[in-house]
């Protein structure tokens, strides 16, 4: 019986030590990744105090771009009801629907606008009435249509705007040697209103567009 006891305490030796150490090498690994998992908690810390730091850098510039509206000084919008007019052209009857807005660079004479809005539409309607589709549909076109509206629209309120000087030049291409000297002073007169002449309407939109 005795010689039977040194036999098991033999083998159990080896099953202590085993377990020992397969408790290192556990410890081993839950230290391993804790280490790992501080640092993937500092790097990602460090990347978001980079992003805040990007982020306060970069709006430096956007509070520079910043544009003041003083209110005071806000354009005023006046949508004219939609023109229907038939065009100038010869082949075919063609119309067009036109939906105007004129922009003011004050309310006031926004108002005063209102009040002349029939002799307004009266003088826009006049222009539209001798343009033809070909007039029309280039972007060139609708540009000259807006530089016309631009200027006969203030007309009935006072306003005395003059063309650009490409068309005055022409024109003066035309006459003799004679008048064109004689016309000089003339010119440099208007020139001098038109310098002191301020169109109230700074924009014409365009809200709808239709030739048919």
């Amino acid at each position: 019986m005795s010689a039977a006891a040194p036999t098991a305490n033999a083998g159990a030796a080896p099953a202590k030590t085993g377990k020992k150490k397969l408790i290192i090498i556990v410890g081993v690994l839950l230290l391993v990744l804790a280490i790992a998992g501080g640092a993937a908690v500092m790097l990602m810390k460090n990347k978001a105090h980079a992003a805040e730091a990007e982020g306060e850098e970069g709006a430096a510039p956007a509070e520079h771009k910043s544009v003041k509206i003083d209110p005071k000084h806000a354009p005023s919008y006046l949508p004219l009801d939609a023109f229907v007019v038939n065009l100038a052209d010869k082949e075919a009857d063609r119309y067009a629907q036109i939906g105007i807005t004129l922009e003011i660079d004050d309310a006031k004479t926004a108002e005063t606008m209102k009040v002349y809005m029939p002799a307004i539409r009266s003088a826009i309607l006049m222009i539209l009435s001798h343009k033809t589709s070909a007039d029309l549909l280039s972007a060139e076109g609708k540009e000259a249509l807006a530089a016309e509206i631009m200027r006969e629209s203030v007309r009935p309120i006072g306003i005395d705007i003059d063309p650009p000087e490409a068309d005055e030049d022409g024109k003066a291409g035309a006459k003799s040697k004679d008048s064109a000297d004689d016309d000089t002073s003339k010119k440099k007169s208007k020139k001098k209103k038109k310098a002191e002449e301020h169109n109230p309407v700074q924009h014409v939109l365009f809200s709808n567009f239709i030739i048919q």
